[in-house]
């Protein structure tokens, strides 16, 4: 469930990027971005420059990317990455999920389970029960 989780996170993030770079058509503003343009524009009227350059390079694609390709390192050593890491992302989700709609946010909310699940899992098996045994043994 965890590398699944990680490999949900970093498609996810991966593909938002791309598609904002691509299908948007976001990368066409590149030397605006790369010119200076962009310092001191003011936020409430955003160009076109600086709405792609937030819907692409800085959106959440790059991290959640980067948190996915982490919880899949941590998985191929073997550990278990801190459940706050599910809770966050997924709090992050709900409340982008009322504030934007339908969007893809169910693929990165069920991530979360996954990676809050496998957690589960995984502390259990670490710390089995104590199993019950004759007393006095």
């Amino acid at each position: 469930m965890i590398k699944w989780a990680g490999w949900l996170m970093a498609l996810i993030g991966a593909a938002h990027t791309f598609l904002a770079l691509t299908v948007e058509e976001a990368a066409r503003h590149a030397d605006a971005w790369f010119s200076g343009e962009l310092w001191g524009e003011d936020l409430s009227a955003m160009s076109p420059a600086n709405s792609g350059y937030w819907l692409s390079l800085a959106s959440f694609g790059i991290p959640l990317m980067v948190v996915g390709l982490m919880v899949l390192w941590l998985d191929r050593r073997g550990i278990v990455p801190p459940p706050f890491i599910a809770w966050t992302l997924g709090i992050w989700t709900a409340v982008c999920a009322v504030i934007l709609g339908p969007s893809p946010w169910p693929i990165v909310l069920l991530a979360n389970v996954l990676l809050l699940v496998g957690a589960r899992r995984a502390a259990r098996q670490d710390n089995p029960a104590p199993q019950a045994g004759p007393q006095g043994a």
